[in-house]
């Protein structure tokens, strides 16, 4: 599963796509990517540190992203997002996005696509 990429997976994000770290001292505290398509960016990979969730810094790299893919012309941002991550569909619904209607498998799991205008 690509939700926790082993090194190679790591690699191939970093190569293909748009990779945001946040640093704090010694720890990496959150980081995002996102796939660049002509007219649509695609969210992958986002995750904050526990004890930097409520700090804000979701919604920075959030931010930060959708605004570096309307810089490259991207009319919206999509994403995927399994059920049981309640916390994150409250977050990124929070943040405009909204089900596509869109519904595939991850593992026997429902992956629910979402979608956000952004130019």
């Amino acid at each position: 599963m690509d939700t926790v990429p082993d090194e190679a997976g790591i690699l191939q994000r970093v190569e293909h796509m748009h990779v945001l770290v946040a640093v704090a001292p010694d720890v990496i505290a959150g980081t995002v990517s996102a796939a660049l398509g002509s007219v649509e960016g695609h969210l992958r990979g986002m995750a904050v540190r526990p004890e930097w969730r409520g700090s804000g810094l979701s919604a920075l790299l959030l931010h930060t992203i959708e605004n570096w893919l309307g810089s490259k012309g991207c009319k919206r941002v999509t994403l995927d997002t399994v059920l049981p991550l309640q916390a994150a569909i409250r977050f990124y619904e929070k943040h405009g996005y909204r089900k596509t209607g869109r519904v595939s498998d991850l593992y026997g799991m429902p992956l629910v696509d979402y979608v956000k205008e952004i130019g």
